[in-house]
């Protein structure tokens, strides 16, 4: 009998591709989760005795969380990456390791076949079968429901037929839930002009907040503590991070963006700590890091997200820019302060023994200690210099 690894979530699209795979096509189907800090440690538990339920010849549960980190939310911290200014790769960038996760263990097993429950309609789909084509080359990819364009009804109408108890109503909003932040996903996000209500919102507003200091500990670009509360790891500070500040209600947004199949589309999200995060690290790194460090970043930090964002994780390119990220962390160390408040949030101050920000070398509109007024006057006139000359020839030929 042929093994099959499938990606598998415990959701109705995985569901399917569970009874399909094994009563319809005969294989041998071995489901994995790969947990990026979606799931609690109940959840987890639930969906593995759902897939053993459904006939699975074995389950296996991934914990990728730090894995994540590492691999990935790392070099977006470092890169201050928000894809279109406004969208820091959530989903996109969990995917990518999740892919990742299900590809070794299809050669763990040495499996014939993997398998994912992707429609044909988004991005997901690219990103999972481009991993699988380049890490396990020449397996067979499985895609049920992307290739018998299911409806909704139609799955649950073959899931009944076959004896499945589960909840089949389908909540009003879609949610994914990561370490990185929660997509949320709606009527009012299905067209170009709405906006999702507050009830939608995973985290809604404790509205006995009214405004909270946090200080934000930083050691080579890495969050390492919170309110002087150090962490082994910092995707356990990302976490607590988000306890306080997600609360506030904090990091609500809705992306526009294009996919990676060609078309538009709208999803929400919140990621309170990540938002939180992503604006005091560049915070600090406009205190410590040169003008020009900070131009190349951002350069490289907006093809990184959008290369990212559409799958291409394991395109070398990626580990070059990612090494330029990580030797401009050298100097990102320090305190950043935020005041937090509902919906918003504001950065307040840095302390950092790497400031360049230093009454030292003057006070910038007031004086200075480094140079004189006769050493500016003659820096303006050579700096202009070739500029000067080409304005100098070009007046000549006009006339």
């Amino acid at each position: 009998m042929k093994k099959v690894v499938l990606g598998f979530s415990g959701g109705l699209d995985t569901t399917y591709c569970v009874k399909y795979l094994s009563e319809e096509k005969g294989y041998e189907v071995h489901s994995i989760i790969v947990n990026t800090g979606g799931f609690s440690e109940e959840e987890l538990k639930q969906i593995e005795a759902h897939a053993y339920k459904l006939g699975v010849t074995s389950h296996t549960t991934i914990n990728a969380i730090k894995v994540y980190y590492d691999r990935i939310i790392k070099f977006l911290i470092y890169g201050n990456v928000l894809k279109n200014n406004t969208y820091p790769l959530s989903v996109s960038a969990e995917r990518l390791i999740q892919a990742l996760h299900i590809a070794e263990h299809a050669k763990k097993l040495k499996a014939d076949s993997v398998a994912h429950g992707s429609t044909g309609a988004g991005n997901d789909q690219v990103r999972f079968d481009m991993i699988f084509h380049i890490m396990i080359p020449g397996i067979e990819i499985l895609t049920p429901i992307r290739d018998l364009k299911l409806s909704r009804e139609e799955e649950i109408a073959y899931l009944k037929s076959k004896g499945v108890q589960m909840n089949f109503q389908k909540a009003v909003y879609s949610i994914n839930k990561g370490l990185w932040g929660t997509s949320v996903g709606g009527k009012e996000t299905l067209s170009s002009n709405g906006m999702l209500p507050e009830e939608a919102w995973p985290t809604q507003l404790n509205e006995k907040l009214k405004s909270q200091n946090v200080k934000l500990g930083f050691l080579k670009g890495e969050l390492i503590s919170v309110d002087d509360k150090n962490f082994d790891h910092p995707s356990g500070a990302i976490q607590y991070l988000q306890s306080i500040a997600g609360p506030f209600a904090i990091g609500r947004d809705i992306h526009v963006g294009d996919t990676i199949i060609g078309i538009k589309g709208r999803v929400g999200f919140e990621a309170a700590a990540p938002m939180v995060i992503l604006k005091a690290h560049h915070a600090l790194e406009k205190h410590v890091l040169t003008k020009w460090q900070l131009n190349w970043k951002d350069q490289l930090a907006l093809f990184y997200g959008n290369w990212l964002h559409e799958g291409q994780i394991l395109d070398p390119v990626m580990r070059d820019i990612e090494a330029f990220f990580e030797s401009s962390q050298k100097n990102v160390t320090g305190a950043v302060f935020v005041q937090l408040m509902p919906y918003r949030f504001q950065i307040t101050g840095i302390e950092s023994k790497y400031d360049l920000m230093s009454s030292k070398f003057g006070k910038y509109g007031e004086m200075n200690s480094g140079w004189t007024g006769e050493d500016v006057r003659g820096f303006s006139k050579v700096f202009g210099n070739q500029t000067s000359i080409w304005h100098s020839v070009n007046r000549e030929s006009d006339q």
